[in-house]
């Protein structure tokens, strides 16, 4: 798996898929979740909505409305919209949404910091599980992922976590 750091704005990707943090119940009313959703019109959270509820470790797939992206991997890292998480959540998260891309066949998968915002995760040590799992995962797909985030704080973390992992 190639993995790159981009400093953009996750809805204006044309991937295969791009990540979701979510909430076990599918709104997507704040951080990535509401961008995406303002992005790409309101099909994409009634989709998501129509699969809840989605655990912790578990992901679904829906349509992408009127972004670039052909997908998205909605990806838990809460169970409740708003909640403060641990970084395990993210861990589990990360997992599920590539064992999604790799069961969709997803070549091109963008993926945001997870559980940074309103999980209020560590951005240090949530970049650190987010790249221990991507390293971990053995499936051939998805083949590319790009870890993107507007924050600068996000991605120095996983560029920091990125060195180390392969060091």
């Amino acid at each position: 798996m190639q993995i790159h750091l981009a400093k953009t704005d996750i809805t204006a990707i044309p991937v295969d898929a791009v990540v979701n943090p979510a909430n076990s119940l599918g709104i997507m009313g704040g951080g990535v979740a509401a961008a995406l959703s303002r992005k790409g019109g309101p099909t994409v959270q009634r989709e998501a909505m129509s699969m809840a509820p989605i655990a912790v470790g578990a992901a679904v797939v829906t349509g992408a409305g009127q972004l670039p992206a052909k997908h998205v991997i909605h990806a838990p890292t809460m169970e409740q919209p708003g909640t403060r998480i641990g970084v395990e959540n993210v861990r589990r998260a990360t997992r599920a949404a590539l064992l999604a891309a790799s069961r969709y066949s997803f070549d091109l998968i963008a993926i945001p910091g997870m559980g940074t915002g309103l999980g209020g995760v560590d951005p240090s040590d949530a970049a650190r599980a987010m790249v221990d799992e991507l390293r971990a995962h053995r499936g051939p797909k998805p083949a590319t992922v790009y870890l993107v985030d507007i924050d600068d704080e996000i991605l120095s973390c996983l560029e920091e976590a990125l060195r180390l992992a392969s060091g």
